[in-house]
């Protein structure tokens, strides 16, 4: 794809230099590092070790931190003009979305591998579930990738770095308080509905217990293709006018 990889290497580039990555990741470290030695604790006292722990808060923690990743990469090229500077270079509107999204991915990517820590440190102090361990953090890898599209997607529709931030959290909220509502509705149909169509119901029942399914990695794919596909539809018709 034409111009793909100028883009995802310019994006990256960013996130090396930006002191705003390195605030961004240091904040996100000391968070995980803090519900790491809560678990901890608790295991020593009270119940076993959740190997799950961490990547369980952030599929909370992902609501905030996926727009904040995502809001500048097309509203702020909106905004200073640069993006139908970009769109005259030799570069297709899906290599400039998709080049942009997988330069977040591999940034968060990035920040997830660097929990791994957390895992050695019980695998040498405790005998956790190796097999949940894995599969939480597959699932929350995925959990990510649909943010950052979901988050990505409100940075192509406006301007406004601070308004793509507020609408993609509002988005992920409801997306994540949607399974909270599932469990309390009497209707076991409509709540089974509600809980399919949420990011957190296609985790919390699977990939935080150990268990993979298809269905949730077919769910958490096909919310990034349709999130990136609109965007690109934003991007196109931004051109067009």
């Amino acid at each position: 794809m034409k111009g793909l990889w100028t883009v995802y290497r310019r994006e990256m580039a960013q996130y090396f230099t930006s002191p705003i990555a390195y605030m961004i990741a240091a904040a996100f470290l000391l968070v995980t590092a803090a519900i790491f030695n809560i678990n901890l604790t608790i295991s020593v006292s009270r119940a076993a070790v959740n190997p799950a722990a961490v990547p369980i808060s952030l599929s909370f923690f992902l609501i905030f931190l996926a727009p904040v990743l995502t809001m500048r990469l097309l509203a702020e090229e909106q905004r200073e003009g640069t993006l139908e500077l970009l769109l005259t270079a030799p570069v297709t509107e899906r290599a400039v979305v998709l080049g942009k999204f997988l330069s977040a991915w591999t940034y968060y990517s990035l920040l997830l591998a660097a929990t791994l820590v957390y895992q050695v440190i019980l695998l040498l102090a405790t005998t956790p579930e190796i097999g949940q361990a894995a599969s939480a953090y597959i699932g929350i890898w995925l959990y990510g990738g649909a943010a950052l599209a979901i988050g990505l997607l409100f940075s192509a529709l406006t301007e406004n770095q601070v308004v793509a931030a507020f609408l993609g959290i509002a988005a992920l909220l409801l997306l994540w308080i949607g399974d909270a509502i599932g469990e309390v509705v009497s209707n076991i149909a409509v709540a089974q509905v509600l809980r399919n169509l949420t990011l957190q119901g296609h985790y919390t029942t699977s990939f935080a217990v150990g268990v993979v399914r298809l269905e949730d990695v077919v769910f958490y794919a096909g919310l990034i293709v349709l999130a990136l596909f609109l965007a690109i539809r934003a991007v196109e018709m931004r051109r067009w006018r």
